[in-house]
């Protein structure tokens, strides 16, 4: 999907700059995105993450090049010129990786954790916020107020499991996200389409939804009917039985009248089974092995 690069909706850019916000001075705490450069950015000394897989990386980076950041990084202020990193790392690598000088990023300006709260909580219960806007709040609120799921579904009023699946849309391909941001599907298409751990089973059901106007029923239907697929069951090797065995096996038959079964490993370990018509025929059986 060719999706033009915006920014995200006016309710986020509302979170961040709005001026008629109460206190006054919330717009201390956090601002609106501007594109900084990448090289004034420091990175944060206390990211307990050092470790970042190569090929995530350059999918990462690919995605970038085509559709540019959708979630900006967080920096707190330095000075009139320098920023350190608070979250973002991986998007942050990912930019210079796809050749970006410039990173759009919400910039902290003080360290007051409780103003911060306030100005977002308050924010997402603006109607005019979409999914998208309303995930990437929740997750500012969790990675740097050091809120749990618990914690913040007490502060803005809402189901713990609500907060989840808001959250989990985050983990949809960046087509997908933009399809929801921008209202090419709705949250019931996304929220669907989040059961399919295939990305490229879940793009591909995308675009049949832009193509033929799916309703979230049709794509329910078509992702259950997938999840019921069952794998073909491995062939086990059939393992054949050695020629002294089945001559005992056609002695012992012709002696007792029974059926056997018998069943041989790979390593030479087996079992017997016999079958016997009733109690009279087992002692029959007995006393022929005894």
């Amino acid at each position: 999907m060719n999706a033009k690069k915006k920014p995200l909706g006016r309710g986020l850019s509302a979170i961040f700059g709005d001026s008629e916000m109460n206190p006054s001075n919330y717009n201390s705490y956090i601002s609106a995105f501007p594109n900084i450069p990448i090289d004034n950015i420091i990175a944060n000394p206390w990211q307990p993450r050092t470790d970042f897989e190569q090929q995530s990386l350059e999918e990462l980076a690919s995605s970038i090049k085509h559709l540019g950041i959708i979630q900006p990084v967080t920096v707190k202020k330095i000075n009139s010129t320098q920023f350190q990193l608070i979250s973002g790392e991986r998007r942050l690598r990912a930019a210079k990786m796809a050749g970006l000088t410039e990173i759009p990023a919400y910039i902290r300006e003080a360290e007051d954790n409780e103003l911060l709260e306030m100005a977002l909580v308050e924010n997402i219960q603006r109607e005019n916020l979409n999914a998208i806007e309303v995930s990437l709040s929740f997750q500012r609120l969790i990675e740097e107020c050091s809120l749990t799921q618990e914690q913040l579904s007490e502060k803005v009023g809402k189901k713990r499991s609500t907060i989840t699946n808001y959250l989990r849309l985050l983990k949809l391909p960046p087509d997908i996200q933009i399809g929801l941001r921008d209202n090419l599907i709705s949250m019931g298409h996304a929220r669907t389409l989040i059961n399919l751990s295939d990305s490229k089973k879940q793009l591909e059901i995308f675009r049949k939804i832009l193509e033929n106007g799916l309703s979230v029923r049709q794509v329910e239907e078509i992702v259950r009917s997938l999840s019921n697929v069952k794998k073909d069951k491995p062939v086990s090797k059939k393992i054949e039985v050695s020629k002294e065995v089945l001559l005992w096996k056609k002695t012992f038959t012709e002696k007792t009248k029974a059926k056997v079964a018998v069943r041989m490993s790979q390593t030479g370990k087996g079992t017997i089974a016999i079958s016997f018509k009733n109690t009279a025929h087992l002692s029959e059986i007995l006393k022929i092995i005894q």
